[in-house]
């Protein structure tokens, strides 16, 4: 055992009988799965929100994420396992808590903390000796030292001796079947021996596997790179599939037949543009934090680069394929399918659907959309689409075959393909799924001569289904 103090090996018997209380801040896509994941360990959990509305339904046993099914959170609830509430005092009450809160970007791609200080704030009115506080946003390498512990200090208690603080990253990667919160390994670092060992005391009874590092820095900069790593990849692929298209060679096929080695490579594959929470963003936290070192992550700048523009990319396939037609995008019908950030989520955080719908409208373009897990656009004050809120639309025969295109930008596996194969005039897919599908519609992917079953034999047939 690190320490002897009475309060560290208070904390720890509490933990190792499962009567410690542990708080939850912030109830969203990475807090409520953990909350749950945290009850079901046997603890008690508070759940804090700012939303009065958020906190009563799932008080209610109602969940408001994909992830959380309302018969596995209804349980915990109405057990007492946990409370959801919007009263910061009761901060106090817990022996741990988690902080998982968003941790934006501004409009000049600096880190917006605001969120994590407004936490660490309401910690620090409360704070007790004997408190545990792992922080799960995701953030640049040294925020846990240098933008929370001086406002904690600030009640007059030190770290490692009179309460604890350590860096874990969320990895939740929305609609993964396979790996969800309990069995995703949970890096863990504190700023003290004291606080890791402490942090790996309660979240390994949490979770299956906890990976402890050296410090809440390297904690910080492990997520930072898993997203870098990703980001970077997936540039080279978009850029592959552009150089595909001026090769005349089929991106997926040269993709596909590179990944059958097996070592030194892994499948990335292109698509219109990055979407969600992590990806686009966390790469941005490493980059502001070297330019206050006087260092250029070139790598990490050029890569955003490239993936920034493959939504303009679509767009420009769309015009070329409409213009091959005889048609110009003013004025054209344009059905987008899928809008979510990714397959078979409800997420559109980032999503590149949404500019991609933007700049067609910016050309004139007639836009409807169909995606059976987004029901509407709404106006967040951010996207310039015209005429918010957007409503999905069924995906009806006279939808797919009044279209003069059907712009395919999330692959939902719900779709139909083989319908909007024997229905559409015309496909544009930036996503290679109808590259499997036989199709009686001209399909134009990302890259050059991309292979296709060919078309339907009886299209009649084929439009019943």
């Amino acid at each position: 055992m690190t320490n002897s103090s009475s309060t560290f090996r208070t904390l720890i018997d509490r933990i190792e009988a499962r009567e410690a209380c542990v708080g939850v801040i912030g109830l969203g896509y990475v807090g409520l799965p953990l909350a749950v994941e945290v009850a079901k360990a046997g603890y008690r959990v508070i759940g804090f929100e700012v939303s009065a509305s958020v906190a009563d339904r799932i008080n209610e046993g109602d969940s408001h994420i994909g992830d959380v099914p309302s018969s596995e959170l209804a349980p915990l609830c109405e057990s007492g396992r946990i409370t959801a509430t919007t009263d910061m005092s009761r901060l106090a009450e817990c022996d741990a808590i988690s902080i998982c809160v968003p941790t934006p970007l501004g409009k000049t791609k600096d880190p917006d903390l605001s969120y994590v200080v407004s936490a660490t704030r309401a910690i620090r009115a409360a704070l007790r000796p004997g408190q545990l506080i792992i922080l799960e946003s995701t953030t640049y390498p040294g925020t846990t030292r240098e933008a929370m512990l001086p406002v904690l200090e600030e009640a007059g208690l030190t770290v490692g001796e009179d309460f604890f603080l350590c860096f874990s990253p969320e990895r939740v990667d929305p609609g993964n079947a396979v790996w969800h919160t309990k069995n995703t390994p949970k890096v863990l670092g504190g700023l003290t021996a004291a606080c890791t060992e402490l942090g790996q005391a309660i979240y390994g009874r949490i979770f299956d596997t906890v990976v402890p590092v050296s410090s809440a820095e390297s904690a910080e900069l492990v997520k930072l790179y898993e997203n870098t790593f990703r980001m970077i990849n997936i540039a080279l692929a978009n850029e592959m599939a552009q150089v595909c298209e001026r090769l005349d060679v089929d991106v997926w096929e040269v993709i596909e037949a590179a990944g059958t080695k097996p070592f030194g490579f892994m499948t990335f594959t292109p698509g219109p543009g990055l979407g969600g929470h992590c990806i686009p963003l966390d790469p941005h936290y490493l980059s502001w934090k070297m330019r206050t070192l006087a260092f250029k992550t070139r790598m990490i700048e050029l890569s955003s680069e490239i993936n920034a523009e493959m939504p303009a990319f679509v767009v420009r396939k769309v015009a070329d394929a409409l213009n091959e037609e005889g048609k110009a995008v003013k004025g054209s019908r344009l059905l987008v399918l899928g809008i979510a950030y990714k397959r078979d989520i409800d997420d559109l955080r980032e999503s590149p659907a949404l500019e991609v719908i933007q700049l067609l409208q910016d050309k004139g373009a007639d836009i409807q959309y169909h995606d059976p897990y987004c029901p509407t656009i709404a106006d967040d004050g951010h996207t310039r689409i015209a005429d918010l809120p957007l409503h999905s639309q069924p995906l009806t025969e006279d939808a797919l075959a009044d279209a003069d295109a059907v712009v395919i930008i999330t692959d939902h596996k719900t779709v139909d393909y083989e319908r909007v194969g024997a229905l559409a005039k015309l496909v544009v897919d930036a996503r290679g799924v109808m590259r499997s599908v036989p199709s009686a519609a001209k399909v134009v992917g990302l890259s050059g001569q991309e292979q296709n079953l060919g078309p339907v034999q009886e299209p009649a047939a084929a439009a019943t289904v």
